[in-house]
């Protein structure tokens, strides 16, 4: 996150510094035709991994603990998260670990503005998620897919009792 920090303090016209600030962030020589529009937000870095052509806008969030690979001409708008990490669900769980799970994106993929795709998700190529997307399920291939409103996927079980301390 200090580098983050750092990339975004940058010039935009700096591309060069940008550059090497990207390649400590991601841990390995970057594509030369990898473009990443400042600000950026990553909280690990190491976990992700990009193809050629590929284009990221402004104010993404990559939080990578769990693996991103993004493939050949990739296309993501502005403000889009992609998060691999996560809870347990469960009360009794959710503060004990962190999930997480790999998120793939496949070649000539095109993510909206502000969408969002959660651990575990493959989005196949050539496919679209529209502007403010929440995407927790696999898109197939050369899908267009776009939601926004929340659908109940289980009931939790209530907390167990706590004892004083």
């Amino acid at each position: 996150m200090n580098l983050t920090s750092r990339l975004n303090g940058l010039p935009f016209d700096d591309h060069d510094a940008r550059r090497t600030v990207l390649t400590e962030i991601f841990g390995q020589p970057i594509p030369d035709s990898l473009s990443i529009l400042p600000p950026f937000y990553c909280d690990y870095g190491l976990g992700a991994s990009f193809g050629e052509r590929v284009f990221i806008n402004q104010g993404c969030f990559f939080l990578d603990y769990g693996g991103i690979a993004i493939g050949d001409r990739v296309l993501i708008g502005p403000r889009v998260t992609l998060s691999t990490a996560g809870h347990p669900v469960e009360l009794d769980e959710r503060y004990d670990f962190i999930t997480h799970a790999p998120i793939v994106i496949e070649d000539d993929v095109w993510i909206g503005a502000a969408a969002t795709v959660t651990p575990g998700v493959t989005i196949g190529h050539g496919s679209v998620v529209g502007a403010g997307a929440v995407v927790a399920k696999d898109v197939p291939p050369l899908s267009v897919v776009t939601a926004t409103s929340a659908v109940e996927r289980k009931r939790l079980k209530p907390a167990s009792p706590t004892t004083p301390d």
